[in-house]
């Protein structure tokens, strides 16, 4: 049975809330252009901090010395995934617009490859910088192992063990 946050942390993160979620909205529609979209990442970063205190992580943990600071944070991750996902699908239609009308996809084939590349890339941005970066140089550019080693400063073995992570996460992000 999954115990309930301790009081004092439900208070502290409903008096964050209160407190900082007027001016965290106004920093985020600065950076995203949109009130919409600021009222979306607001909501999130209070659920991520929710859900995390759920799961036992600081859940006795005191209010932050730096709110803002610490909210800024979390939302700048956020905002960065918005714009990474952005990027995504608009490479994704630009791919699908050089193929001819008849190769389009169906509306339903074309939200679940969304929905894959959305986790390939969370599974993608998950991994250490070096075997990101080694599986991109080879899939997307086609090197091989040994350019890609000597660009990364590493050993070829090195990289075979990138690709085996690489390639492990983007199973289970396909699971």
């Amino acid at each position: 049975m999954d115990a309930a946050p301790a009081p004092a942390a439900g208070q502290d993160l409903g008096r964050l809330y209160g407190d900082h979620h007027g001016w965290l909205q106004g920093w985020l529609r600065g950076r995203l252009g949109c009130p919409h979209q600021a009222a979306d990442l607001a909501q999130d970063t209070f659920l991520r901090l929710l859900s995390h205190r759920l799961r036992g992580g600081a859940a006795e943990a005191p209010a932050p010395r730096e709110p803002r600071a610490f909210l800024a944070t979390i939302a700048g991750r956020l905002v960065a995934n918005h714009f990474r996902r952005l990027s995504l699908e608009r490479a994704w239609l630009d791919a699908l617009a050089s193929l001819p009308p008849a190769d389009w996809p169906s509306a339903e084939q074309h939200a679940i490859a969304r929905e894959a590349l959305h986790r390939l890339d969370a599974a993608l941005a998950g991994l250490a910088d070096r075997v990101r970066r080694a599986f991109l140089l080879s899939q997307l550019e086609g090197r091989d192992y040994a350019a890609i080693a000597t660009e990364l400063g590493v050993t070829e073995r090195s990289v075979k063990r990138y690709m085996v992570q690489a390639f492990e996460a983007c199973i289970l992000a396909a699971d």
